[in-house]
């Protein structure tokens, strides 16, 4: 059975856009929101040189890159061919307009 980490309001996270979210280690995560008001979360960098994808446009159920255009998909987080490469994706709940993410996961992916 999962633990889960309270992280914002729905709310808080901007339509079309992402909000980061700080770990104890770590690179952080970035949390995105798209226009039909899904929430995804994948670990924030690029697979291709490590750009920021919270500061990337999101589109339907990807995001792209504001390095270098590469587009990564926002329920696996695995770039769009021709390129390839994958990001960690992060366990999502949003229950009564709450995002919480998986405590073990935010504690054990991508820790380097």
């Amino acid at each position: 059975m999962s633990e889960w980490k309270e992280i914002c309001r729905v709310d808080d996270i901007p339509v079309l856009g992402a909000r980061r979210v700080a770990r104890a280690k770590g690179p952080e995560v970035a949390l995105f929101r798209n226009a039909e008001g899904e929430v995804f979360a994948l670990l924030d960098r690029c697979p291709h040189k490590g750009g920021p994808l919270s500061q990337g446009i999101v589109f339907g159920r990807s995001v792209a890159c504001p390095l270098h255009n590469w587009t990564i998909g926002l329920c696996d987080g695995v770039a769009a061919a021709p390129d390839h490469g994958c990001t960690p994706r992060f366990a999502v709940k949003v229950e009564n307009g709450t995002v919480s993410l998986d405590v073990a996961e935010l504690n054990s992916i991508a820790l380097t």
